[in-house]
């Protein structure tokens, strides 16, 4: 089959280099414009090593776009990890259609941060969904899922790197060789069992240490690496990372620091006790949550995220 690829990041050159190990014909692949300061996808970057040709347009609405595409007379396209909208009129062009890679057992969290919501909202199980792309956001018949369960301390980052990303590629992988078999199915989506959640960004993202201690954890989990939960202090946005939690009942304010230990700051909630592994304030990377309690002159007391 002649196999066009749409994709980015490590994960689209993942899957790009199982296909070609697969010795399967990659006629193209297309990828997000090149990042400020020249840093090279690494799409594009493993596809340059190979000689397969490299597009880049800076969207998919414009016909020279669409027409240049009709040109490669795709008979597959694989969407693997695509954060631009393609129009379904590329999904018509191939003769065995489009399939695309989605990080959540569809119906269930269609959208652009899947990964994070299923963390948020406090599931138990999730997976990775390969789907016959459509008109709708992530709407399309199903072909194959693969399903993995959430741990207790599991993050997007974890769950992501550990479990999604490399089922993700053995579930594309698979897809390919049913639709080459002629055995791939398309399974009509449950709308009844459907939900959408917006991006996981700021708007999101900042901690109400008021709620109860279990959604709290789940909000700087499903958020951990990217945005960062946050409180908003006189010195900017402070966002937490590698979170731990306890359930125990406590007395104090909700946001009162408990201790400062070496494991973290341990932060009081409705039901538990929260503990911040790391911190990354408004300037500057990542340190420990301890470190950086000593220079803040954080103490035990202190509301955290309460302006002064």
């Amino acid at each position: 089959m002649r196999i066009v690829l749409i994709g980015q990041a490590a994960f689209g050159a993942k899957a790009l280099e199982v296909l070609l190990d697969k010795d399967e014909t990659v006629v193209a692949v297309y990828t997000s414009t090149d990042a400020p300061g020249g840093r090279i996808d690494p799409l594009k970057e493993y596809a340059m090593t190979k000689g397969i040709p490299v597009y880049q347009p800076r969207g998919y609405k414009e016909e020279k776009v669409l027409q240049q595409y009709q040109k490669l007379q795709p008979d597959l396209t694989i969407l693997a990890f695509v954060t631009d909208i393609v129009p379904e009129r590329f999904f018509e062009v191939p003769s065995k259609g489009a399939i695309c890679y989605h990080p959540s057992l569809l119906p269930r969290h269609r959208g652009g941060s899947a990964i994070s919501w299923a963390v948020i909202m406090g599931d138990k199980k999730t997976g990775v969904t390969i789907f016959w792309p459509d008109a709708g956001i992530d709407t399309g018949p199903l072909l194959l899922q693969k399903g993995v369960e959430i741990k207790p301390d599991d993050t997007t980052g974890s769950l992501y790197f550990n479990h999604l990303f490399p089922m993700g590629i053995e579930a594309i992988s698979e897809s390919v060789e049913l639709i080459k078999a002629g055995n791939a199915p398309r399974i009509p989506q449950d709308e009844s069992k459907a939900t959408y959640e917006p991006l996981c960004d700021d708007k999101v993202a900042a901690i109400d240490w008021s709620k109860p201690a279990q959604e709290v954890y789940n909000l700087i989990r499903g958020c951990d690496p990217q945005p960062g939960a946050y409180v908003d202090t006189l010195e900017g946005k402070i966002r937490f990372y590698q979170a731990g939690f306890k359930r125990e009942k406590v007395e104090k304010e909700p946001g009162t620091i408990l201790a400062i230990e070496q494991s973290g700051i341990e932060v009081a909630a409705p039901g538990g006790v929260i503990t911040l592994g790391k911190v990354r304030p408004e300037r500057g990377g990542k340190i420990l949550a301890s470190e950086y309690a000593g220079t803040a002159s954080l103490k035990p007391g202190y509301c955290l995220g309460k302006r002064k």
